[in-house]
């Protein structure tokens, strides 16, 4: 798409074109369940945060503290845009000044299923003495699918393949 303008502006046309070809790109990532979950938390640092308040309520300091390498400019941003999609709430704890605790809400609690599914596939391709284990045994736990209503695992089904997201 192009926009042009009176002004002579360049910035403010390449602003437009900028802003129309996002808008764009937002209408394709709801293409698919995969898609739309990768919109929201699919970014470098997002699911670190989500880990980081898995626990319970944390602070901003304590964030920076427990997600390694996170610039303060990119948490902020981070936690502005889990809040805007209802994935977590901040919670003032200070007026002056301003400053607030974060804690996931139940949707975004959701994501430690998710996460623990990450965790597993990158302890498969990390160090093997990282996989999370069973307590009681110490073996390395295995994720499975499993249908609720038929009280059944569908992992070695032979029509795995077409399981379907909705």
């Amino acid at each position: 798409m192009q926009v042009t303008t009176n002004y002579g502006d360049v910035n403010a046309a390449a602003t437009i074109v900028f802003m129309a070809q996002s808008e764009m790109a937002q209408s394709e990532t709801a293409s698919s369940p995969l898609a739309e979950a990768l919109a929201r938390v699919g970014d470098r640092w997002t699911l670190l945060v989500v880990e980081a308040l898995l626990p319970g309520p944390r602070r901003f300091n304590d964030l920076l503290d427990q997600v390694p390498g996170i610039a303060a400019n990119i948490l902020s941003d981070r936690l502005k845009r889990l809040e805007r999609d209802g994935l977590l709430v901040a919670r003032p704890y200070s007026e002056r000044p301003p400053r607030a605790a974060y804690q996931l809400t139940a949707e975004g609690q959701e994501l430690a299923g998710a996460l623990r599914l990450l965790a597993h596939w990158g302890a498969g391709h990390a160090d093997p003495a990282q996989a999370p284990r069973h307590p009681a045994c110490g073996t390395p736990i295995e994720p499975r699918w499993y249908c609720p209503t038929c009280d059944h695992l569908v992992d070695h089904e032979p029509n795995h393949a077409e399981v379907h997201f909705v």
